[in-house]
C-alpha cells in the first residue's frame, strides 16, 4: 500500500512540474507572444487530458492489486472481478479469478473433511484424545469420556498424568508407536496405543483407546467352556472307570495276608480319594461355566453383610484381623440372587482374609457413588502389582500354589449375569478395594 502510494505521489508531481512548466511557458507567450498562446492551450489541454487518463489507468490497476490483496488477507474468497477490456489487466483479473475460486474450493473442501472427520471422532467407539504442543489434552471424544469416567471440561488442558484414571501415569509413559491392554472397571480391558501427526510444521501426539468387546469375551467364554467340557468328559469317563475298578479290587482284601492287606487297603483308599479329588476339581471349573440364571427377589443388603460376616468373624480373630461393617448410607433392598451373591461376598472375602495374612483391617462400607449403590470391600494387605492385576479375572490365573484360579472367575461371571458392574482398585503397598455398583433401575 505505501509503495502504491508513493508511486501515485511521484507521478502526480511529475504531472504538477511539467504542467508547471507549460504554465510559465503560457505566461511567457501571453506577454510576448500572443500568437503563440492558443496552440500552448491545445496542447496543455490534450497533456492534461491524456494524464488524467493514464492516472486513472495506471492506479485502476494498482487499486485492482491492492483490493485483491484485501481479499485474500480477509480470506474472502467469493468476491470476482470483471474484465475491463485491457488485454494486460484482464490477465491479471483472470488469474486472480481462477485462484480465488480454486481457494475456494479448496476451503469448502477442508471444511467438509474436517467436519467428517469430527463426526467420525464423535462416533467412534475407540476413545481418541488428542494432545496440544505443551502434551496438555486438547480433545477428547465421548468415548474416551466414559472411559475415563470423567466430562470434557474436566479433562481439557490436563496433562495425562494428571488424570483420575488408575492407568493415567502408564498412559503418559507409553512411548509412541507402542501400544499395551491396560484394565478399566471389572473385567473390563482397553488397548492404548500413542501415534503422532503433523501440526503446521510441527508433531502432536494423540492416543487411540480401544475396548476389547463384549463379544471378545464371549467368545474367549466359549473357548473355554468347550474345553471343560472336554477336560470334564474325559477325566469323569476315567476315574469313573478307575474307581470302578479300585472298588472291585477292595473286594480281594480279604484273599490278602493280613501282614500285607492294610498296606493295600490303604492304597487304594488313597488313589480312590485322589480320583475322587479330581473329580471335584473338575466339577469346580464345570460349574463356574454351568451357572442357573440369577433368581432375583428383594434383598436387605445390609442384613446380607452382617450374615456373611458372621461366617468370617472368627477366623479374623484368629488372624487379629479387625474385621468392620461401615454403612455410610442405608441402601435399603436390592433385586439380586441371595444364593449367588453370598457367593460373591464369600469369595471376594476370603481373598481379602488371605491378602491381608495378620493383624490387618477389612471394611465392608456400604454408601453410594454417582448416585449408585455400591458395596466397597477394602483391605489393608499389601496390595496387587499391575502385571497380577491386568489378570485376575483370567480363568485359571491364581497366585497361590495350590490355587485353581476360578474364584474371581465365578465373582465375574455372576455379576456379569446380575448386570452389576465391579471395580477392583489396588497398588503395591497401598489399600486394596472391590466396589460392586448395583444398578438402581433394579433396585
Amino acid at each position: 500500500m505505501r509503495q502504491g502510494f508513493g508511486l501515485r505521489f511521484k507521478f502526480i508531481l511529475y504531472l504538477i512540474c511539467v504542467h508547471l512548466l507549460f504554465a510559465g511557458v503560457a505566461v511567457y507567450l501571453l506577454s510576448q507572444h500572443r500568437i503563440w498562446l492558443l496552440a500552448v492551450e491545445a496542447v496543455f489541454i490534450c497533456s492534461l487530458a491524456v494524464g488524467i487518463k493514464l492516472i486513472r489507468n495506471l492506479f485502476g490497476t494498482i487499486e485492482l492489486l491492492n483490493t485483491g490483496a484485501q481479499f485474500i488477507q480477509d480470506s474472502d474468497f467469493t468476491s470476482r472481478f470483471r474484465e475491463v477490456g485491457q488485454p494486460e489487466i484482464d490477465r491479471l483479473v483472470q488469474v486472480y479469478n481462477r485462484m480465488a475460486d480454486h481457494l475456494r474450493e479448496e476451503r469448502a473442501r477442508m471444511q467438509e473433511q474436517n467436519y467428517f472427520l469430527e463426526k467420525i471422532v464423535a462416533a467412534s467407539p475407540s476413545g481418541i484424545l488428542i494432545l496440544d504442543f505443551d502434551g496438555r489434552i486438547a480433545i477428547i471424544n465421548p468415548a474416551a469420556e466414559r472411559m475415563l469416567a470423567q466430562t470434557t471440561g474436566q479433562i481439557v488442558n490436563k496433562q495425562l498424568q494428571e488424570l483420575p484414571a488408575p492407568f493415567a501415569q502408564t498412559l503418559a509413559e507409553l512411548p509412541v508407536g507402542e501400544a499395551c491392554v491396560m484394565p478399566l472397571l471389572g473385567r473390563r480391558r482397553v488397548k492404548c496405543r500413542r501415534s503422532q501427526f503433523l501440526d503446521r510444521g510441527f508433531t502432536r501426539d494423540f492416543i487411540l483407546m480401544e475396548e476389547l468387546t463384549e463379544e471378545l469375551r464371549q467368545a474367549e467364554k466359549t473357548a473355554y467352556e468347550k474345553v471343560i467340557r472336554v477336560m470334564s468328559h474325559e477325566v469323569n469317563n476315567s476315574v469313573g472307570s478307575a474307581n470302578s475298578l479300585l472298588h472291585s479290587c477292595l473286594h480281594y482284601a480279604g484273599q490278602i495276608g493280613a501282614e500285607d492287606r492294610t498296606d493295600f487297603e490303604t492304597a487304594l483308599q488313597v488313589v480312590i480319594g485322589r480320583t475322587n479329588q479330581l473329580s471335584g476339581f473338575m466339577r469346580n471349573f464345570a460349574d463356574v461355566f454351568r451357572l442357573p440364571p440369577p433368581q432375583l427377589q428383594p434383598c436387605p443388603l445390609q442384613e446380607l453383610l452382617e450374615t456373611i460376616s458372621v461366617l468370617f468373624k472368627a477366623e479374623c480373630q484368629s488372624r487379629g484381623i479387625v474385621l468392620r461393617l461401615e454403612v455410610q448410607e442405608p441402601l435399603g433392598s436390592v433385586w439380586l440372587d441371595r444364593g449367588q451373591l453370598e457367593q460373591v461376598f464369600v469369595n471376594v472375602l476370603k481373598n481379602a482374609v488371605e491378602a491381608v495374612g495378620e493383624n490387618g483391617t477389612i471394611t465392608i462400607r456400604l454408601c453410594r457413588q454417582a448416585g449408585q449403590k455400591c458395596v466397597i470391600i477394602e483391605d489393608s494387605g499389601c496390595g496387587i502389582s499391575p502385571a497380577v492385576r491386568a489378570n485376575l479375572f483370567t480363568p485359571f490365573y491364581s497366585t497361590k500354589g495350590n490355587g485353581q484360579g476360578i474364584g474371581l472367575t465365578l465373582v465375574q461371571e455372576i455379576l456379569d449375569a446380575h448386570g452389576f458392574e465391579f471395580s477392583l482398585e489396588s497398588a503395591p503397598g497401598k489399600t486394596t478395594q472391590f466396589t460392586i455398583y448395583f444398578d438402581s433401575s433394579k433396585s
